[in-house]
């Protein structure tokens, strides 16, 4: 069982940086994909960013953030971190760690191939 705790969010204007961090108990997995997802009230949740741990790593990002989100990782710490600049107001949401003990390039961004998941953190960007 991994259990993940996230931290980091708070409140930003448009155009600023915020950095969340997901904690987790434990990578058992030898491949493990990490991954980001936000949801915002009244929508669907979805994916950001994905990081498959196996062997090198590889990074994934959801269009609408590409180029402005990085999602890094601190092995030592079991520590996966989501570095958010140049942030606009539709990226206010809550922000959930999740993780899958499966190669990351199957999953695409679906929630229900992630088993475990972080209570969450609020991002809120005003403009």
């Amino acid at each position: 069982q991994v259990q993940l705790v996230e931290s980091g969010g708070g409140s930003v204007q448009a155009g600023g940086s915020l950095r969340v961090s997901c904690v987790a108990s434990e990578y058992t997995y030898n491949s493990i994909c990490m991954a980001w997802f936000r949801q915002a009230p009244g929508k669907e949740r979805e994916g950001v960013a994905k990081l498959a741990t196996g062997g090198g790593s590889t990074y994934y990002y959801a269009d609408s953030v590409k180029g402005r989100f990085t999602v890094s990782r601190d092995k030592a710490q079991n520590t996966l971190y989501l570095q958010m600049n140049s942030l606009k107001p539709e990226d206010t949401a809550m922000y959930y760690c999740a993780a899958a003990p499966l190669p990351c390039a199957g999953l695409g961004y679906l929630p229900e191939k992630f088993p475990y998941w972080g209570q969450g953190t609020q991002v809120t960007v005003s403009s």
